[in-house]
């Protein structure tokens, strides 16, 4: 008899067995892929680590996060400076002076000021009610045109005007000259990567692959006193209401023999007519050198596809419009009901977490939780 089943080997399910472990606390986690850390696990191939589920850039103005995860691996001093190509047109992201001097030739932020402001006036928005709205009211519409509006509706396959305005409000835009996309005090990427890290969480605690929870609840809720629970929501319950929206993600990802494919680790395409919404060349999390500092004489890309999401696909990004979120609050009250099991996580939860803020509620689960017993 285990006092937890952690369903879910990634960082919430890691985070919350490792806190558990310490305490004294026997536990069990199982996950049904072959392989623990979840969507930030990586895999070295030529000395590159490479992310298999996309790119994942940890950042976060939280101070006892950062302290967490520098118990289990140190970071290097990546900072994240996306590239957006449109038709070949290439443009700095985050918006700053180097994008409205490559779209206007302006040159000071007073002249980039004014044209946003000019453009913003000239579409008669005065409370933006979509993505699209949004978008103009903070970038123009020439911005919006080239750079924004092609990649959402890519990402989300949706026209922009049906999408909600706070998706674009994590978009960062600065009157300065600043290249770094987060406005977090802490970034980097884990040397020798996120799956390292992981398993050093999960030292000591018995961990099961290859293992559907769902295939086998009865059994598996036997072996221990609590679960938690970090798969979709909607499936725990047998898509009892209907399945919850999600856009998924496919990876196209090459070996070359070649040791630069594009200069950057990631480069946007925003033109509606490119099938691909970024490609990510990996070596350049770790600066284009293995984890001994030799230089890497090859690369490796990966081509990423946003898609509607179908049974068998990974879930990525919740879809968090009205009616969806409707329909999550009718699940969160069946999972309020479940005596013995926790409900954390992206999935879980229905919620777009960034990686701290996966790990935070973790965290706090974890405290809550472990107080408690």
């Amino acid at each position: 008899m285990y006092d937890y089943l952690i369903v879910g080997a990634g960082l919430y399910g890691a985070t919350f067995a490792q806190q558990a472990h310490a305490a004294g606390k026997s536990v069990l986690v199982i996950d049904k892929r072959a392989h623990i850390a979840g969507n930030v696990y990586t895999e070295q191939v030529e000395g590159i680590h490479v992310h298999q589920y996309g790119a994942h850039i940890f950042h976060t103005n939280d101070r006892e996060v950062w302290d967490y995860v520098n118990r289990f691996a140190e970071f290097n001093r990546f900072t994240n400076s996306p590239v957006a190509n449109y038709k070949g047109e290439l443009y700095s992201l985050p918006f700053n002076m180097y994008t409205f001097n490559r779209m206007w030739g302006v040159v000071t932020p007073e002249e980039a000021a004014a044209k946003i402001e000019e453009q913003r006036r000239a579409a008669g928005i005065t409370e933006p009610r979509n993505l699209e709205e949004q978008a103009v009211s903070l970038v123009g519409t020439d911005i919006y045109e080239k750079l924004v509006k092609g990649y959402t509706e890519k990402q989300w396959g949706r026209d922009c005007k049906d999408l909600p305005a706070f998706i674009i409000k994590r978009l960062p835009v600065r009157l300065t000259f600043d290249n770094n996309y987060f406005n977090a005090l802490y970034q980097g990427i884990p040397e020798g990567g996120y799956t390292k890290m992981v398993e050093k969480m999960l030292s000591g605690i018995e961990v099961r692959l290859g293992v559907d929870y769902l295939e086998r609840k009865e059994e598996l809720d036997a072996l221990a006193e609590k679960v938690v629970y970090t798969g979709p929501i909607d499936a725990y319950f047998g898509y009892r209401f209907g399945p919850l929206e999600y856009r998924s993600v496919r990876f196209e990802t090459e070996l070359l023999d070649k040791p630069n494919f594009q200069g950057n680790a990631a480069v946007n395409y925003t033109d509606r007519e490119t099938p691909w919404t970024r490609i990510i060349e990996h070596k350049w999390f770790q600066f284009g050198k293995d984890d001994e500092g030799s230089e890497l004489p090859k690369t490796v890309i990966s081509r990423e596809y946003s898609s509607e999401w179908k049974p068998g696909d990974e879930p990525y990004y919740p879809v968090n419009d009205e009616k969806n979120s409707a329909l999550y609050a009718q699940y969160k009250a069946l999972a309020e009901q479940e005596q013995k099991v926790l409900f954390g996580g992206r999935l879980a939860e229905y919620k777009y977490y960034d990686m701290d803020q996966v790990i935070k509620a973790a965290l706090e689960a974890g405290k809550r939780e472990l107080a408690a017993m």
